[in-house]
């Protein structure tokens, strides 16, 4: 990866992670509002749990964007931190905070939907 292009990187994470920083708009919702309605109070809760999903969203995407930026700093943003190869160009153009190529980044996903399930045997109920 050339400098110019190390560069272009740095900025698009710097201007996302101001962004990040600075997105408080979806704090309001989060106020407990008291009403006697019980159709107001479940739109407020479910208000609420968007807002708080949202914040959680945004907040996990802040971590993975700093993240991006201290491999920018140690000088290897681009390096897959799984297999160690460059991550496709095309890929950090569309997920630039990406710490993983398109491969590992579908074994970790796979690993994530399907942990192992390891019984307890305290669990297991003889038959």
């Amino acid at each position: 990866m050339t400098r110019t292009e190390l560069n272009i990187f740095r900025k698009v994470l710097i201007r996302r992670q101001t962004e990040l920083g600075n997105d408080n708009s979806m704090r309001e919702p989060l106020a407990i509002a008291t009403s006697s309605d019980e159709l107001d109070r479940t739109q407020d809760a479910s208000d609420r749990d968007y807002a708080m999903s949202h914040l959680e969203r945004n907040s996990d995407r802040l971590r993975e964007v700093q993240s991006a930026l201290r491999r920018v700093a140690a000088g290897t943003f681009g390096v897959c931190d799984g297999c160690e190869e460059n991550i496709s160009p095309k890929r950090l153009a569309a997920i630039p905070w990406a710490p993983f190529c398109i491969v590992c980044q579908e074994v970790a996903d796979r690993e994530q939907k399907s942990p192992t399930t390891e019984t307890d045997p305290s669990f297991v109920l003889a038959a």
